[in-house]
C-alpha cells in the first residue's frame, strides 16, 4: 500500500509541475503578446507623424522627396492598421491572461492536495484528484493553448530565474509581523 500511496504522490508533484509550467508560459505568452501590442502602437503613431509631417514639409518647402516619404509612411500605417484590424491581438492577450487566472486556483488545488496527502484516504485523494484533472481539461478545452516559445520562455524563469519559489525563509517575510502582548 504505500508504493501505491508513493506512486499517487509522485503523480500529483508531477501534475503540480505541469500546471506551474503551463501556467507560466500563459503569462509568457501575454507578456509577448502585450509588447507586440505596444510596438505596433508605437509604430503606427510614428509613421503617422512621419505621414503628417512629409504632407506638411511637402506643402512648405515642395520637395518631392519628402513627399514621398509621408507616403510610405502612410501607406506603411495602413498596412499595419489593416494587420491590427483583423489580428485580434487585445483578444489573445484576454485569453492567456484568463487561462493563466483560472490555473492559479488549479496549481493550489494540487498544492493543498500535496499537502493534505498524508490524512487522506487513497480514494479520497483518487477523488480529488480526478475533480482537478476536469478543471484543468475545461481550461486547456476554453482557452489556446501555449506555444513552443512561451515553453521555453516558462523553462527558463522557472529553471534558470527560479519564478514561482522562494529561498529559503524568503516566503515569511511577506506575513505580517507578530508581536507578543504583555499583560500587565
Amino acid at each position: 500500500m504505500d508504493k501505491k500511496r508513493n506512486e499517487l504522490r509522485a503523480q500529483l508533484v508531477d501534475l503540480h509541475g505541469k500546471v506551474v509550467y503551463t501556467y507560466t508560459a500563459h503569462h509568457k505568452i501575454r507578456n509577448r503578446l502585450e509588447g507586440l501590442s505596444t510596438g505596433v502602437k508605437i509604430t503606427q503613431i510614428v509613421l503617422t507623424a512621419i505621414s503628417t509631417g512629409g504632407f506638411l514639409a511637402t506643402v512648405i518647402t515642395n520637395q518631392y522627396l519628402l513627399a514621398w516619404v509621408g507616403g510610405i509612411a502612410s501607406a506603411l500605417s495602413l498596412g499595419l492598421n489593416l494587420y491590427m484590424k483583423d489580428s485580434s491581438l487585445n483578444s489573445r492577450i484576454k485569453n492567456h491572461k484568463d487561462a493563466a487566472d483560472e490555473l492559479w486556483d488549479i496549481r493550489e488545488n494540487y498544492s493543498s492536495l500535496i499537502t493534505d496527502f498524508d490524512d487522506l484516504t487513497i480514494e479520497e485523494i483518487r477523488t480529488k484528484r480526478s475533480e482537478i484533472q476536469r478543471e484543468w481539461s475545461d481550461v486547456n478545452k476554453k482557452y489556446p493553448g501555449t506555444d513552443k516559445k512561451g515553453y521555453k520562455a516558462a523553462q527558463q524563469a522557472l529553471q534558470n530565474e527560479e519564478e514561482q519559489t522562494f529561498n529559503e525563509g524568503e516566503a515569511e517575510k511577506f506575513l505580517p509581523s507578530i508581536q507578543s502582548t504583555k499583560e500587565n
